[in-house]
């Protein structure tokens, strides 16, 4: 029988969201419903409810969450019910070119759900990337539930499933940052600031954190950052040359997704650098660099797509790391509120108060 339960939903493009009831149907082939126990409350369920994503109104927000697999469809083999499960957005199908190639976390046919949640009445909900995860329950494809040890409590493991993979991933995965290397974090919210242990973890020397914002700069040294640096300031150009020899550093990652910082990003590197681009743009924004720039550099611009993980893969290792106490997973968690207080959370995520708030349900 289909479940009624309550979630958060943005019915249309800069309203406030609203708690309503939503329907979970029974899973299909392939198919789990998740009881969610936590969820994260991240910037991109704020870009769906103000529309900056799509246009496929009423969103189901949220998707960094953790919970406990209470159903199954038919043809489920890698999860059960009991499972104790962090939600990815990147399913990997297995059968696509890069999949085959052997690069699956650049799955160009990643699954969710066939079935759609709906309102009460019946009109269909889009998930926020592909999970909705602000509910008491959510319906997901069985591949976006990757299990983990248990004992990671989920208001942290949750933040495994989006802002920390992605910044983590971008430093370790997409940059390869290694033993010795010099970095750059251009952005210290939560993305940042998981670049910015992930670094720590891989063996980087010197981690360079940069931001507008004081109060952000105090908390990425909790995470590592041997340096800092206000652009309101010091050019952070000149500033992360002069803290890496004149040179520029090994790696910089740039968590904000805005030309300018990728202009800093891009000048920042030493020759033959790498800057990897993890925070999202919006569609509008162009960048205008001299090719001969681009060329004379060397090294490698790349983009980090959720880090470049792969669930299966780096969820239990980080969750291993965490439970370790060689991951700070714990530290980035905020506050913790209730499913009526998102639209709170979103605030003050725009004021720069909260590395993350988390739901609990």
């Amino acid at each position: 029988m289909p479940h009624t339960v309550k979630g958060v939903v943005a019915l249309s493009k800069g309203a406030p969201v609203e708690l309503v009831d939503v329907v979970v149907p029974d899973p299909g082939p392939f198919e789990a419903v998740v009881d969610v126990q936590a969820c994260g409350v991240c910037h991109t369920d704020l870009h769906y409810r103000e529309g900056g994503i799509s246009d496929d109104y009423p969103f189901l927000l949220g998707h960094e969450a953790a919970g406990v697999v209470s159903a199954v469809g038919e043809a489920v083999t890698d999860v059960a019910v009991g499972d104790y499960v962090v939600l990815n957005w990147r399913a990997v199908c297995g059968s696509c070119r890069a999949c085959r190639r052997g690069r699956p976390w650049y799955c160009f046919a990643t699954h969710n759900a066939e079935q759609k949640m709906t309102l009460a009445d019946g009109t269909p909900l889009s998930p926020a990337l592909g999970i909705g995860a602000f509910a008491e329950k959510t319906l997901v494809h069985a591949g976006q539930c990757t299990k983990v040890d248990p004992a990671l409590p989920a208001s942290a493991a949750g933040l495994l499933g989006c802002g920390i993979m992605a910044g983590f991933g971008a430093a370790v995965n997409t940059g390869a940052v290694t033993r010795g290397d010099s970095v750059a974090v251009i952005g210290c919210g939560g993305v940042g600031d998981a670049a910015i242990a992930g670094a720590v973890l891989a063996g980087a020397t010197t981690v360079i954190a940069v931001d507008v914002d004081d109060r952000k700069l105090e908390v990425a040294k909790r995470f590592g950052a041997t340096h800092t640096i206000n652009s309101r300031q010091t050019d952070a150009v000149e500033g992360v040359r002069a803290l890496t020899g004149g040179n520029g550093a090994d790696v910089v990652v740039e968590a904000v997704g805005r030309p300018e910082t990728y202009q800093q990003a891009f000048y920042a590197r030493d020759l033959a650098g790498t800057v990897v681009l993890v925070g999202v743009p919006t569609p509008q924004m162009t960048l205008e660099l001299p090719l001969l720039d681009v060329f004379g550099r060397g090294g490698a611009l790349k983009s980090s797509w959720y880090g470049d993980c792969l669930p299966e893969r780096d969820f239990p290792m980080l969750a291993a790391l965490a439970l370790q106490g060689r991951f700070p997973l714990q530290d980035f968690v905020t506050e913790t509120v209730g499913l009526g207080d998102v639209e709170a959370a979103f605030a003050a995520m725009g004021r720069g108060d909260v590395l993350r708030s988390v739901v609990v349900l």
